[in-house]
């Protein structure tokens, strides 16, 4: 039946409980153990079932329960406590109001395909999304004028089920936005709000929703309008599904669309933050909008977007960046190209990049690099590794000076905290420690904690850790039509006294989910040990499409399965943040073992930390710059294997080890109070030392002082005066490309044969030939560093030539001295970039000159 009017209904709630919708609508709950307490004492069971959705759960619960807690006075109380919280929280000064210096608030825009905030929200796929949502949440916290933007997807990522084989199945069941704790956007006249965005051919019409994350909007997204073709409609169904040509179209909505609904609610970004290059198409529309309201040039007004642009990488090979075919750029974009002034070619110059066959292709990666001041890596290692990237975009430029910042991910700690830790830490750690976990000086009074008091706790998680795993499994049976006999199996799963490891993230291959089956019988033997016993707790989803990773689940599952196994091994279905949450707040160690140097951050180790948990990883991602033997353990030293079999096989086996010579028998070593003394001594070693630097508080303070306040200023720099600044700066870098043809360093006058001493000054000079090119629109340097095995400098310094001497027709005479500095082999190489006072960084051209 077709319907003619629609109409929304609200929960009635009785006007005492009127506040319940005020506290239900804002994600602040999400972190906030004492709302979440408060909807769970509405109706507990009806909290499982809703998916922890208090929107839902106000819509779905007995209408007389409501009207029996309305004059219930401790309910109503502890309401009243929890509401007078949440007040405070939203007014109380922040970090960003007390200590940054502005005369305005800038707003940041933050772009990400996902956002992994709670459960009931199933808008991410892994620790992308899950980071996204940190990253708000600690904004929130701070107190930053930030927004996000993303998509509103009708059927998330997808549910996990396994069949009786073990085989991943994915089920998309279709949300209500009405029923999740999001609202419209709304106009004046309280009309949800639209934009309109055109495919070929036809229009788009897209909603616009909003969720309060804190004190943060988070904006999403949504084709699914009944205006719009059914194919158009299904645009936001799924996170990460169907072909090359949906993806375009999602990024077509996220970036474009994101900017204009922006622009269309009066918010005017000043800051554009691109959580990956998925909206990396925002920097073509923010362009487009500065050329319409401006009448600036499409050159000019690229420059004067650009510094105001960040770019997050995630990704630590080419593979793993989005690229489209040219003639899907040449579908998606003629007419867009048009009305912005350039070409098709001109586009494609923004995202060029060629693959392993040398065929050209659009990367949103290099667009979005191409697009951005400030571009970070997401670990020290991943930054390390993106530089290597992209050596293509600098060409001739050294490595360690590619323009690639590190800001190594955290996880916010008050959504992953459990809250029978955080009572212990209200008790013995300074008052207000969950507004302040990047200090480190809060967290010096871990030791203050009793031993005991601290194992009690841990203990009691990793009990609810195992009657969670049991219910799980019992529900996983029930659907699959498991004998009684196999159901009353499941009371003796798991053992809340044994050591307990898990395991939990994306089955991508590249993970390496199954290297501890590697030797099944010695882990067998581990396992099995009577004395000192091992279980393993394993979770993840791999993609729908991805074959091998759902194998790598049936191996694991069938594993588990064997004799003499079914009590130590455990597979959890549809792993979810509330799944991941459990996980983190009850184990022992958290297991990872990527392959090196595939893990860009990774987080979910870090989540481990507040709840006592210790990590055994892989030296990559954050492991690599967290990792002391004080704090865990390392498989590994950090070796980059050619042969994939070969380091599987050495690793496993050093996996092995550990766990058998190191991690159990520690664990097992108790003294006469039956504490494991040593182990918690570790335990809170890792806190102490952990926690303060891998938490999102440090993160985003580090996004605002080294991304967002630079790009602020920087923007702002620009467009004074009408544009001025970024007009003179477009006409000079045309001008510098069109010249640089003409730069050659002639001679270089240095001894390269002399034997120097320690704190000697060796005199260099350069006749550089700059032609038209002015004396002060470049930088003449010597990069002077120790030389590897293969004569390259490695870890090098520029030091400036910086006196100056005309010698007529377009030569210069430039000098100055180098001080010995250190013993050994080393090299000197002269070169020429170009420098300007507003380029964002020193190789904004990608250009550069050697001798």
């Amino acid at each position: 039946m077709r319907v003619i009017y629609d109409f929304r209904v609200e929960p009635a709630l009785p006007e005492r409980l009127e506040p319940l919708k005020r506290l239900a609508y804002n994600l602040y709950w999400s972190w906030h153990a004492d709302v979440v307490d408060l909807f769970r004492r509405i109706d507990g069971d009806l909290w499982e079932s809703t998916g922890h959705n208090p929107v839902l759960l106000l819509g779905s619960v007995d209408q007389r329960r409501l009207e029996e807690l309305s004059t219930d006075a401790a309910f109503v109380e502890s309401m009243d406590e929890v509401l007078s919280d949440f007040d405070k929280y939203m007014q109380e000064q922040t970090w960003f109001q007390r200590d940054v210096e502005l005369t305005s608030s800038p707003v940041i825009a933050y772009f990400s395909m996902e956002y992994g905030i709670t459960e009931c929200l199933p808008m991410y796929g892994g620790g992308l999304g899950v980071l996204a949502g940190d990253h708000l949440k600690s904004s929130s916290d701070l107190g930053l004028p930030l927004v996000g933007i993303g998509l509103l997807y009708q059927q998330g990522y997808f549910m996990q089920y396994l069949n009786a084989d073990g085989w991943q199945q994915e089920s998309y069941p279709v949300m209500d936005p009405f029923n999740l704790p999001i609202m419209p956007a709304e106009d004046q006249d309280g009309k949800q709000l639209t934009i309109e965005l055109s495919l070929p051919g036809r229009p788009l019409k897209v909603r616009i929703w909003k969720v309060l994350v804190g004190r943060i909007d988070l904006y999403l997204l949504d084709s699914n309008v009944e205006e719009n073709l059914p194919a158009d409609r299904a645009i936001t169904a799924k996170l990460y599904g169907g072909d090359q040509e949906l993806r375009i179209q999602q990024e077509i909505v996220l970036g474009i669309g994101g900017l204009r609904a922006l622009h269309e609610m009066g918010i005017m970004p000043a800051v554009c933050h691109m959580n990956e290059g998925h909206a990396a198409f925002m920097a073509l529309e923010r362009i487009r909008l500065l050329m319409r309201d401006t009448g600036l040039s499409f050159e000019v007004a690229q420059v004067a977007v650009e510094g105001g642009n960040v770019f997050t990488s995630h990704t630590p090979v080419p593979a793993g960046f989005d690229v489209f075919p040219e003639g899907l750029l040449h579908k998606y974009f003629g007419d867009y190209v048009r009305d912005v002034g350039m070409s098709l070619d001109e586009l494609l110059a923004l995202g060029k990049d060629v693959d392993e066959r040398g065929a050209a292709r659009f990367n949103m990666a290099v667009m979005a690099a191409n697009n951005a001041a400030y571009l970070n890596g997401v670990s020290k290692l991943h930054a390390k590794v993106t530089r290597e990237m992209a050596k293509p975009l600098y060409p001739h430029v050294p490595i360690e000076e590619i323009p690639v910042i590190a800001i190594t991910n955290g996880v916010h700690v008050p959504s992953w905290i459990s809250k029978d830790m955080a009572r212990l830490f209200d008790q013995y750690l300074s008052s207000g420690w969950h507004r302040d976990t990047a200090n480190p000086k809060i967290w010096e009074s871990i030791d203050k904690i009793p031993d005991a008091e601290l194992w009690r706790v841990h203990e009691l998680r990793r009990e609810r850790l195992i009657e969670f795993v049991r219910r799980s499994a019992r529900e996983q049976l029930e659907r699959q039509g498991a004998s009684e006999e196999d159901l009353a199996q499941v009371e003796t799963l798991l053992d809340p006294g044994v050591l307990t490891i898990g395991f939990a993230r994306r089955f991508a291959t590249y993970k390496r989910a199954d290297l501890f089956l590697a030797d099944q019988a010695r882990m067998r033997a581990i396992l099995s040990n009577t004395d000192m016993p091992v279980q393993f707790l394993i979770a993840g989803k791999a993609h729908p499409r991805d074959e091998a990773g759902k194998q790598l689940i049936k191996n694991i599952v069938h594993y588990a399965r064997e004799e003499g196994l079914h009590d130590r091994i455990v597979f959890i279905e549809n792993y979810n943040i509330a799944v991941a949450r459990y996980m983190v707040q009850g184990v022992d160690v958290w297991l990872n073992t990527p392959r090196r140097p595939m893990e860009a951050s990774g987080t979910s180790g870090m989540k481990v930390l507040p709840n006592g948990g210790l990590n055994l990883s892989v030296l990559d991602g954050w492991w690599d710059e967290a990792y002391d033997s004080n704090v865990g353990w390392a498989i590994g030293s950090g070796e980059v294997y050619e042969d994939p079999a070969y380091q599987d096989r050495v690793e496993s086996n050093t996996l092995y080890d550990i766990l058998e010579k190191k991690v159990v028998p520690l664990f097992y070593e108790r003294g006469r109070d039956g504490l494991p003394k040593l182990w918690i001594k570790r335990m809170k070693q890792s806190m102490r030392q952990l926690i303060p630097f891998f938490n999102t508080y440090r993160m985003v303070m580090e996004y605002a002082e080294n991304c967002y306040l630079l790009a602020e200023t920087h923007r702002r720099r620009l467009a004074e005066n009408d544009f001025l600044a970024a007009r003179e700066l477009a006409q000079w870098k045309r001008f510098v490309r069109e010249q640089w043809g003409t730069v050659k360093i002639e001679q270089v006058e240095f001894d390269p044969n002399a034997v120097h001493q320690i704190g000697e000054y060796i005199p260099v000079k350069a006749r550089v030939r700059l032609g038209a090119i002015k004396p002060d629109n470049v930088r003449v340097e010597m990069y002077v560093g120790p030389m590897d095995h293969q004569g390259r400098i490695f870890n090098g310094q520029a030091v400036r030539l910086k006196q100056h001497e005309d010698l007529g027709e377009g030569l210069h005479l430039f000098r100055d001295q180098y001080r010995c500095a250190a013993s050994g082999r080393h090299g000197l190489g002269v070169r020429v970039v170009p420098f300007h006072e507003n380029l964002a960084h020193r190789y904004a051209m990608a250009l550069i000159e050697w001798a």
